[in-house]
């Protein structure tokens, strides 16, 4: 009898060792910014009904999920757009992969001062954000509303080298982009990233200009290494996160300020959509 139950007693064990095993391997991190946290919330709240439990691991503007993704801190991540992972990985000699579009979080140009592009005259002061994707992201969006025109190698990142003409001698104040909403005090406008504006208070209707859905370089993707892209439960959560009730989710809850994009991963643009952006 003594010997029956310690062999259910093992029996046992070995059936919670396999379970939490189980449990592990369905446990995904997911790296984040904050102004996506009620997203993810969302989405960890229905994975968990497909058996996927999500860890929300939130990182500050100081410091890049990108790295925490190679270094394995994180399983995922989903805070950048296609530019900014083309950047890192030719800066880092990585290989992550997109694996599926989230959303257009468009950049917009905002002003506690004026109301208008008419406003912008000689001399106008416009902080960007310092960052070369995001840089060159607004660079672009003040050349599609006829400000500048950035220079014939243009390759999507900013700089001071990469505006060719300035007609109203603009002049273009790099600053850490988590300070644009700061600054505009200082500033007669400001180049905001949506997740700084909207963390700020401000909503994509406030903004004088803003990206239109073109704009495919800058959609944002779920990111993993590359020898996970295609692992089913990192499908099943780009799955969930594309679903049309997501996508209501998103609307509702930004505001307006973010635009779901279930765009194939086979028509996200490269490096040479810039040229033709």
């Amino acid at each position: 009898m003594k010997k029956l139950t310690y062999l259910i007693g093992i029996f046992a064990l070995l059936l919670l060792l396999v379970a939490c095993a189980e449990a592990e391997e369905d446990t995904v991190k997911v790296g984040i910014r904050g102004s996506e946290l009620k997203t993810w919330e969302y989405i960890k709240d229905q994975a968990s009904k497909e058996d996927i439990n999500l860890e929300l691991v939130t990182f500050s503007a100081q410091y890049d999920p990108n790295q925490a993704l190679v270094e394995g801190e994180v399983d995922i991540n989903a805070f950048q757009h296609v530019a900014y992972l083309n950047l890192f990985n030719t800066n880092n000699n990585s290989d992550l992969q997109a694996i599926g579009t989230t959303i257009m979080a468009p950049i917009g140009l905002y002003s506690n001062k004026y109301k208008s592009l008419d406003d912008i005259k000689e001399g106008t002061k416009i902080a960007v954000p310092n960052d070369p994707s995001n840089w060159g992201r607004a660079l672009l969006l003040l050349q599609e509303h006829g400000l500048l025109t950035v220079t014939d190698n243009f390759d999507g990142n900013g700089g001071e080298d990469r505006i060719k003409e300035n007609p109203k001698n603009i002049t273009i104040l790099p600053v850490d982009g988590a300070t644009t909403p700061r600054v505009m005090e200082d500033v007669d406008f400001a180049v905001i990233n949506n997740g700084v504006a909207v963390e700020a208070g401000l909503l994509l209707k406030d903004a004088i200009i803003h990206e239109s859905k073109t704009a495919k370089p800058f959609i944002n993707v779920i990111v993993a290494k590359a020898e996970d892209k295609h692992n089913d439960t990192l499908k099943k959560i780009v799955e969930i996160y594309q679903r049309d009730e997501t996508g209501n989710f998103i609307k509702e809850v930004s505001n307006g300020n973010y635009i779901p994009v279930g765009m194939p991963l086979d028509e996200l643009a490269t490096w040479k959509d810039f040229y033709s952006y």
